[in-house]
């Protein structure tokens, strides 16, 4: 043991010209000597996190030895919690030996980690300067060049964003880490390695990962609990989920395939034991994380294999006929670079991917971006950095948000926190690229029961084209679907005793997100009128049992949206909004891009014209303004007699088009 201590010291000395002296074992106790032993190991194979304890406690316990605060530094440059203690250690070891090979790039990430910028300037300068700099030293160099250059910029103009520590229920004094979340945010699911952990600790004495859950009640995580259908003895990491929460992929290196995803169902209140994906995702290579489409159909994920950009790139498979998973294609340089990019996340819009990079135009690190997808084209363009405080000299990674757009969620080691990684939530206040989203949920019952249904969404304005089919839970009767804006849905709902029912949904014309509660009862076999509370809520919870609704004139609606315009117009219909600067109008049809439409059969009807608001709709309207609800209503009714089946009234305030609902908040539509 002696010789390979000797041997391993002096190839450190010769490697780094540490410092002028060689550190003295002779007094230390033997179980240090092998600790110093085993670490140099570790740290020789770049296992830093693993070599990092052993060297803490070294070092704590012979402050003075400088081949340790020196080594021990080092290792610590790879946990962000421990970044400010290895600046300083790196300072002192630089006072007395400013020829300590690399010490200088060393010095400029720990300046850089600490946000202390111009000082990291001036130490990476200094050690591209030096002849002594190897070919591949120069080259680290020029990235953190390029991430000092960075940070400075995002850290001039920082966003809006609010970045908070979850909860210490949520989070320990251990390691939380990758959160995921459904649409609705009703509850978490993440990754937890410590001395709760099932397995104990592996050989190296690091613990094991298990996957736990907090339930969110009266928008608070309580304690969280192990998923014991999933966790093993082996390392089990949590992924992330889909959106409806029924779909939960996992991570397994069981060391003998590099790494591969997999897939769990929720049955009932239970998940299912993971399985591995089936298809062409999972490879020889490393497949570590991966993200679920809206409509199911897609799942982006990220791998290191063969044939792309440079290490880990980001990549697409197609749900096949046979349930599996084909048609892997590369999302191009548009989003993946020569660096490593991870964790994409594509939003409940369908539209929106969040992904972390090393490249572009990263702070450092791993930094989150943001890309839009091209609808002409099917590819994203145009990955946008998220900015400071979202994004910080350090990796950002696993980054997810709720449909609303308005909360995020990642895990860091930030100084201050619970313990070594936490999970922090991030009040977003995005300003641009609000996520437009009809979030559709609500409970299956019959008897008063949860009861579980087949059900299945049609895209009305593309001819009827499945968007997606799914089960409501069979223990809660709970659903959930994030509609993407611009189309027109149809639900339809069925039980084991073959009872039917049917709605529809218009996210035609909405610009924002917006979340309607639809519980769906079997029992009901007449068709009720719509339970709707404007006064309270833009969110209205409704009781449907069918795809047709009555009210007291008679009128047969053919939408949900022109039921609760008739069940407005019945309480608010002749208040009059003319001197309010607000109009209501009888829509047709919205285009986001100029088209013809054909309107002959609603000759009849009035004038058409075509309406661009604010959002960049054009929304074209038939009958010109009117002043109160009722007048709009009956010039509808017309309408949709003419045989536009899915017209509808809607109103406009300063060039942008608001819900009902709103005009209650406002004070406009008052009780009478």
């Amino acid at each position: 043991m002696k010789k390979t201590l000797f041997i391993l010291l002096c190839t450190f000395v010769f490697q780094h010209i540490v410092l002028s002296q060689v550190t003295n074992t002779r007094n230390w106790r033997k179980t240090e000597k092998d600790s110093l032993d085993n670490a140099l190991i570790l740290y020789d194979e770049k296992n830093y996190l693993l070599a990092l304890p052993v060297f803490e406690k070294i070092h704590y316990n012979h402050p003075q030895e400088d081949f340790v605060k020196y080594i021990y530094a080092k290792c610590a440059l790879q946990r962000s919690d421990k970044h400010e203690e290895a600046y300083n250690l790196l300072k002192e070891v630089y006072a007395k030996n400013k020829k300590v090979e690399d010490i200088e790039y060393d010095l400029a990430k720990a300046s850089h980690f600490n946000n202390k910028l111009d000082e990291a300037q001036t130490y990476i300068d200094a050690f591209a300067a030096n002849k002594r700099t190897s070919p591949e030293g120069r080259k680290n160099a020029e990235q953190l060049k390029k991430y000092i250059a960075y940070a400075k910029i995002y850290q001039a103009q920082p966003t809006n964003a609010k970045i908070t520590n979850l909860s210490s229920v949520i989070n320990g004094s251990f390691d939380e880490y990758v959160p995921a979340i459904p649409a609705d945010e009703s509850f978490i699911i993440f990754t937890y390695a410590g001395n709760k952990s099932k397995g104990g600790v592996d050989g190296f004495g690091k613990y094991l990962e298990d996957i736990y859950m907090g339930i969110k009640i009266d928008n608070e995580y309580k304690e969280p609990f192990p998923l014991d259908s999933i966790n093993t003895t082996l390392h089990d990491a949590a992924v992330s989920l889909s959106l409806d929460g029924d779909k939960l992929y996992t991570y397994k290196d069981n060391m003998d395939d590099h790494g591969d995803l997999y897939e769990s169902q929720l049955t009932g209140v239970n998940y299912t034991k993971p399985k591995k994906l089936r298809g062409q995702v999972n490879t020889y290579s490393w497949e570590g994380h991966c993200s679920l489409s809206p409509d199911g159909k897609t799942l982006y994920f990220s791998s290191d294999r063969g044939g792309g950009f440079g290490g880990r790139d980001i990549y697409k498979a197609t749900l096949m006929a046979d349930s599996t998973w084909g048609n892997i294609q590369n999302l191009g340089d548009s989003i993946n670079t020569r660096l490593d990019d991870d964790s994409p996340y594509i939003h409940a819009d369908g539209r929106t991917l969040y992904f972390s990079s090393k490249g572009r135009t990263s702070m450092g690190g791993y930094d989150i971006f943001q890309a839009q997808l091209d609808s002409k084209d099917s590819t994203f363009k145009s990955a946008t950095n998220l900015g400071f405080p979202i994004n910080s000299c350090d990796d950002d990674i696993y980054f997810v948000v709720a449909a609303n757009g308005k909360t995020g969620y990642y895990s860091s080691g930030k100084k201050g926190g619970q313990g070594l990684k936490d999970i922090y939530a991030i009040e977003t206040n995005f300003t641009t690229n609000k996520p437009c989203v009809y979030l559709v949920k609500g409970v299956t019952t019959r008897d008063n029961s949860a009861v579980e249904a087949n059900a299945t969404v049609n895209i009305k304005t593309k001819n009827g084209k499945l968007f997606k089919s799914f089960k409501s839970n069979a223990a809660t009767g709970k659903y959930i679907v994030a509609l993407p804006c611009g189309e027109q849905y149809s639900f339809s709902f069925a039980d084991d005793k073959g009872n039917t029912k049917l709605f529809d949904i218009d996210a035609s014309s909405i610009g924002e997100y917006k979340e309607e509660i639809i519980n769906v009862d079997f029992n009901i076999k007449q068709t009720p009128t719509l339970a709707v509370t404007p006064t309270i809520s833009a969110t209205p919870t409704v009781a449907l049992a069918t795809k047709t609704t009555t009210n007291v004139d008679d009128f047969k609606t053919n939408t949900l949206l022109q039921a609760k315009i008739k069940a407005f117009a019945a309480k608010y219909g002749d208040i009059d909004v003319s001197g309010k600067g607000i109009q209501f109008r009888v829509q047709v049809a919205a285009y986001k891009y100029p088209k013809n439409y054909k309107y002959d059969h609603l000759n009849k009807c009035g004038k058409i014209e075509s309406v661009l608001l604010d959002d960049g709709i054009t929304r074209i309207t038939i009958g010109g303004k009117f002043n109160t609800l009722n007048e709009a209503w009956t010039h509808n009714k017309k309408v949709i007699t003419a045989g536009q089946t899915d017209a509808f009234v809607t109103a406009i305030y300063q060039n942008k088009r608001i819900y009902l609902e709103d005009l209650v908040k406002m004070g406009v539509f008052v009780d009478k």
